[in-house]
This record gives C-alpha cells, structure tokens and sequence, in this order.
C-alpha cells in the first residue's frame, strides 16, 4: 500500500524542483478529510464521489485519472486512520486561512451532493474546522457558500 502511494506521488504530484515537497502528503489528507464525510452518512453515493473528486481537481489541478487515483489511495489512508489530527495537522503547517476555509467549504459540499445532512456530517465538519482553526464565523460562511451552490 505504501508503495503505491509513493510511486502515485512521485508520478503525478512531486515537484520538479522540489522532490522533497510535501504537496503529495497535503493533497492526500486533504482527499481523506473529504471522504470521511462521504463516511459519515454510511453510504458513498456517485453524487458524493463526483463532488469529492471535482474538489480535488479543483484544488490541486489533477487529471481525472490523477483524481481517481488519489481518491482511491486516500480512501485507504482514511480507513487506516486513528484520528484526523495527522491531516489536520498537515493542513495547519502547509495551508493559509484562507485555503483551510476552503477545505471546510469542499467538507460542507461534499455534505449537501447527497441533498441530505446528517447530524454526523454536521458533527465532523465542526470538529475539523476546530482543528484547523477556522473561526465559527468562517465555518458558517463557508456553509452558506456550500449550501448556495447547492448539488452538483
């Protein structure tokens, strides 16, 4: 499993003048954070995985055979996971306020692409933008902007 999330890394996400970059490990916590809230309602619906992988293209330009692989590789990280400290922490190091907003905002419609919200999904949502320190403020505009957007 290791080896082919490096081997995925080092092919379509390692920087050319940075090998030792650390994009390859944000993209996929980020991907993870996404699908643990396709998790939380018991049921990955295509509406939910198109959302999740539209996200990832968006934020970090892949292909959609890139974006298919991450997904993949980042559904085993997540389901290996203990906690969501080891991604929120990546996010925290590597990401301005602004981009962790915006992941809060991907987690929120992600949530709405099934058109319905559970109190779990609410739940994780919440607890992940307390551990990237999005105030309530941001947390509930992104929300808004979510919601507005309305499903895919």
């Amino acid at each position: 499993m290791l080896a082919a999330i490096r081997d995925f890394f080092e092919k379509n996400l390692a920087g050319p003048t940075d090998p030792a970059h650390s994009e390859h490990a944000i993209a996929l916590a980020t991907a993870a954070l996404l699908l643990e809230v396709v998790r939380m309602d018991g049921g990955l619906e295509p509406r939910e995985r198109d959302t999740v992988l539209r996200a990832v293209h968006d934020k970090f330009g892949l292909a959609p055979g890139e974006a298919d692989q991450l997904v993949a590789l980042a559904e085993a990280e997540a389901k290996q996971a203990t906690d969501y400290f080891q991604f929120t922490s990546l996010l925290n190091r590597h990401f301005s306020a602004e981009q962790r907003v915006r992941v809060i905002e991907h987690m929120w419609a992600v949530a709405y692409a099934d058109a319905e919200l559970s109190a779990w999904e609410q739940h994780l949502i919440r607890k992940v933008a307390d551990l990237l320190y999005v105030s309530h403020g941001d947390y509930v505009a992104a929300k808004m902007r979510a919601k507005a957007a309305g499903p895919p």
